[in-house]
C-alpha cells in the first residue's frame, strides 16, 4: 500500500506539472472567449440538444459537443479549405470509412450518428479524449507517426510531432471545455488514463480489470525484451498474463494483455521487439 501511494503521488505530481503546460490547459480563459463560445451554443440550442442526446445515448460525454463547436460553429453548410464539410467537418475519406456518403455530410442527423460511432471507435483505441480530438483532426495515421517518433503513446509527449493545426485544434477544444465548465473532466480523464499502469502494477489480473487491451504474440517473443522496450517489469507482464509462459511453450502462441496506455507502444515497437527477441534467442 505504501508503494502504491508513493507511485500515485509521483504520478499526480507529474500530471500537475503537465497540465501547467499550455497544451494541456485552457490557453484562453478570457471573458470574451468564454462569452463567444457560450453565445454560439445558445444560438444553436436545438442542434446542441440533438448532438448531446446522441452522445449520451451511446455512453459518450456531452463535452464532445464542443468538437462540433470548434469544427464548424454548428454550421451544416460550411466547407473548409481542405474540403471538410458539415457540422462535424467530415472529409470524404473519413465519411466513407463509416458508411456516410459524400452528400450526407451536410445532413445533421446522419453525420452526427457517424461522428458518434467514429468518436467511440477512437476512444476504444486511445482511451482518452485529448488524443481522440487530435486523431479526429489529423487522422490515425498521423497519430501513429507522432507516437512512433516520440516513442510514447502519451499525448503530452508525442504532441510536438503533430501538425501545428492539430495542436491548435486541441487547444481550442480545451478552451471550449473551459467555457462550458467541463475542462477538469477532460483533464481528469487524461490523468486516469495515465494512472492505469500504476494500478495494474499492484498485481491486478486480466480477469478483474476490464481496461486491458488484447493482441496476440508467438513463441518468438521474449518477455524480458518486451519489458525492456516498454520500460516495465517482467513481473507486471506475468501479472497481466497469468499462464502465458506455459501457453507459449505448449501452443507456440498466446493472447497477450497490456494496459490500454501501454498497448500502442507495444504495437509500434512490435517488429523491433521480435527482432531483438530472435537475436537474443540465437545467442
Amino acid at each position: 500500500m505504501k508503494l502504491k501511494n508513493t507511485l500515485l503521488a509521483i504520478l499526480l505530481i507529474s500530471f500537475s506539472q503537465v497540465v501547467k503546460g499550455q497544451f494541456l490547459s485552457a490557453s484562453d480563459t478570457s471573458e470574451s472567449s468564454v462569452k463567444r463560445y457560450k453565445s454560439i451554443i445558445n444560438s444553436n440550442k436545438e442542434i446542441v440538444e440533438f448532438i448531446e442526446y446522441s452522445l449520451v445515448q451511446k455512453g459518450l460525454p456531452k463535452h464532445l459537443r464542443n468538437l462540433a463547436l470548434i469544427e464548424s460553429h454548428f454550421d451544416r453548410t460550411i466547407t473548409s479549405h481542405a474540403g471538410a464539410v458539415g457540422v462535424w467537418q467530415f472529409m470524404t475519406s473519413h465519411a466513407n470509412q463509416y458508411g456516410l456518403s459524400e452528400q450526407n455530410r451536410t445532413d445533421l442527423y446522419k453525420s452526427t450518428k457517424t461522428a458518434v460511432i467514429s468518436l467511440a471507435s477512437l476512444y476504444k483505441k486511445y482511451n482518452n479524449w485529448i488524443t481522440v480530438v487530435a486523431a479526429y483532426n489529423c487522422g490515425e495515421g498521423n497519430i501513429a507517426k507522432a507516437m512512433s517518433a516520440a516513442g510514447s503513446s502519451q499525448y503530452h509527449i508525442f504532441y510536438k510531432y503533430l501538425p501545428e493545426e492539430t495542436i491548435n485544434h486541441v487547444k481550442k477544444y480545451l478552451n471550449a471545455c473551459y467555457a462550458t465548465g467541463e475542462l477538469q473532466s477532460v483533464l481528469a480523464n487524461y490523468n486516469n488514463s495515465r494512472m492505469n499502469t500504476v494500478f495494474f502494477a499492484e498485481g491486478g489480473s486480466r480477469k478483474n480489470n476490464a481496461s486491458l487491451s488484447e493482441t496476440e504474440i508467438n513463441a518468438g517473443f521474449n518477455l524480458d525484451v518486451i519489458a525492456d522496450e516498454l520500460k516495465i517489469n517482467v513481473d507486471e507482464i506475468l501479472a497481466w498474463n497469468p499462464g502465458i509462459m506455459e501457453e507459449l511453450q505448449n501452443k507456440g502462441e498466446s493472447l497477450f494483455y497490456l494496459p490500454m496506455d501501454l498497448m500502442p507502444d507495444f504495437l509500434l515497437k512490435k517488429n523491433k521487439i521480435l527482432s531483438r527477441s530472435i537475436k537474443q534467442g540465437s545467442k
